[in-house]
């Protein structure tokens, strides 16, 4: 398994993590952003964080039918984590600013589901998912990312989350920003203001 250190050493090799000012998918600011897509445009690479990540998986979750992901950043980590444990993956995509299922994707009644995404801030997106999965009427077992970045104050997921990375980067309310990040032009880099 890789180390947080050596997981940071590859985020950064590939630009993936990032400094500015930006606007989150959660609506939060912050100072620096993980762009995944950055770190799976290198396969090779990739594929050194999504082994590692699917292994602390399998030790934490016994049992996974289905594994579903959050258009469009969780659509490659769901893929892979899902080619590395032989699981059936699929993805939810947003119409009208809710997610739905499309393609001809289906979740199964009392089928067991892992959410995965790239990044988890909040959790809004992977709880979106679960609406999903309980309209389905099937369980969900738990969450996963590359990228935890959650704090307990502004994370709305109350079941354990699996990831590859925890990383504490402070996000601010557009009323809380720091004079110092006030002064830099906004950049909005996640997917759900497409």
């Amino acid at each position: 398994m890789l180390s947080l250190k050596d997981s940071l050493a590859v985020l950064r090799k590939t630009d993936a993590l990032i400094e500015g000012h930006f606007v989150l998918s959660s609506g939060l600011h912050s100072s620096a952003y993980i762009q995944c897509a950055k770190l799976l445009s290198f396969p090779k690479l990739a594929n050194k964080i999504c082994k590692s990540l699917s292994i602390k998986i399998n030790k934490n979750f016994k049992k996974i039918d289905l594994i579903i992901s959050p258009a469009i950043g969780g659509i490659v980590i769901g893929y892979e984590i899902g080619r590395l444990l032989n699981k059936e993956t699929i993805f939810c995509e947003r119409v009208k600013k809710k997610f739905i299922l499309r393609r001809g994707f289906k979740i199964k009644k009392n089928s067991k589901v892992l959410v995965i995404e790239d990044v988890i801030t909040t959790g809004k997106s992977s709880l979106e998912c679960s609406k999903l999965i309980k309209k389905a009427k099937a369980h969900i077992i738990g969450y996963a990312c590359i990228i935890d970045r959650s704090n307990k104050k502004k994370l709305k997921i109350k079941k354990k989350i699996i990831s590859q990375v925890k990383i504490d980067i402070p996000t601010y309310t557009k009323n809380t920003l720091p004079k110092k990040l006030k002064s830099i032009p906004i950049s909005k880099p996640g997917s759900r203001f497409i």
